[in-house]
């Protein structure tokens, strides 16, 4: 587990800028990738133009990766073929025509576990950006081949007319008492956070402390983060163990009684963006990159409620202590903590 706050990463071409290739060579997603010359933007800026347009496949919702994605084609005329579906769905569709041997797709956002997978089935192409000096480390992959654009971050939550500030638990223990009976509830499948969580605690007091939490007071298991958090704005599971801070955070701003805050550190896991190996338009994929890291789509990524692995852009959570999931333990890792989240709190409905 990475503990947050962390030292300052600055990724550096091998070769100090690296060279543009000539006007009349063919361009590739590695050519583009090295170079860091203080054109770079210009560069990608006419590539992508005479490509036209760039093609996104996506887990995120429209509305919140959209404005990102308008954003970008306002600023450069880049028209933007936008795929949503399912986070599986989605690394399921790439993997399938890498295999066939068919290029459409230029980038991929999606969840982390997912294009951590991608680039172990070589996918994905390295890339050396001027931004990645502005990111949290914990978003700084070793490899290269995709990077962290927001956090998905595990906070509890709770309905404000339900429950008073001042009775929120601290610790997991105080969840014992009796008054918390028939009011928790939790997601059916966060098993990475369980592990961010153990990571904390140690298995031994995290097996015991939670077993004994759904002896005492049963916890509610529901499927989804959207349908869980509008339960808790609802007053129908009036604490959960396990939201997105940002979705959260989207109902409070509208008005509902809702409220998120942390027992010990928050879970962070990063979600983020890679370019394609095989990428049709290279220069748009590469300059929608940039752009998402930018201190611009970072705002936008701001303005949504999530938090940024921009350290320009200030969030409430910039201050909050974190631990972090690494992209590799949700998959090596992966039955191990999905059967123990079952065994300790079934399935959902």
């Amino acid at each position: 587990m990475i503990r947050f706050p962390v030292a300052i990463l600055v990724l550096v071409a091998a070769a100090c800028g690296g060279s543009a290739p000539g006007p009349g060579a063919a361009v590739s997603v590695g050519d583009l990738a090295v170079y860091v010359g203080a054109d770079r933007e210009q560069k990608l800026l006419e590539g992508a133009r005479r490509e036209g347009e760039i093609t996104i496949y996506t887990s995120a919702q429209t509305s919140d990766l959209g404005p990102v994605v308008e954003a970008f084609e306002k600023k450069y005329g880049i028209r933007a073929n936008l795929w949503r579906a399912g986070s599986e769905v989605v690394l399921n569709r790439a993997l399938q025509e890498a295999r066939a041997g068919r290029h459409t797709v230029d980038v991929v956002e999606t969840n982390g576990p997912e294009l951590e997978s991608m680039s172990r089935e070589q996918i994905l192409q390295a890339i050396t950006s001027p931004h990645h000096a502005d990111l949290i480390p914990p978003a700084i992959r070793p490899h290269g081949e995709w990077v962290g654009t927001r956090l998905n971050v595990f906070v509890q939550a709770y309905n404000t007319k339900m429950v008073r500030k001042e009775d929120l638990p601290k610790t997991w223990e105080e969840l014992l008492d009796p008054k918390w009976k028939g009011k928790l509830g939790i997601e059916a499948e966060d098993s990475d956070w369980l592990a961010g969580i153990f990571g904390e605690l140690g298995e031994e007091r995290g097996r015991k402390v939670f077993r004994e939490i759904v002896a005492k007071n049963g916890i509610s298991v529901r499927k989804g983060h959207t349908l869980l958090t509008q339960l808790v704005a609802s007053g129908e599971v009036p604490l959960s163990l396990t939201v997105y801070n940002y979705k959260a955070e989207q109902l409070r701003r509208e008005g509902a009684p809702i409220d998120w805050f942390t027992i010990g550190n928050a879970i962070a896991r990063p979600n983020g963006v890679g370019v394609a190996r095989h990428a049709p338009h290279p220069h748009a994929a590469v300059l929608f990159y940039d752009f998402e890291l930018s201190e611009e789509g970072q705002r936008i990524i701001a303005d949504r409620e999530f938090v940024p692995t921009s350290r320009k852009i200030d969030t409430p959570l910039n201050k909050v202590p974190m631990t972090f999931v690494d992209a590799r333990v949700s998959i090596d890792e992966y039955d191990k903590w999905k059967n123990l989240y079952m065994s300790l709190f079934g399935g959902g409905r």
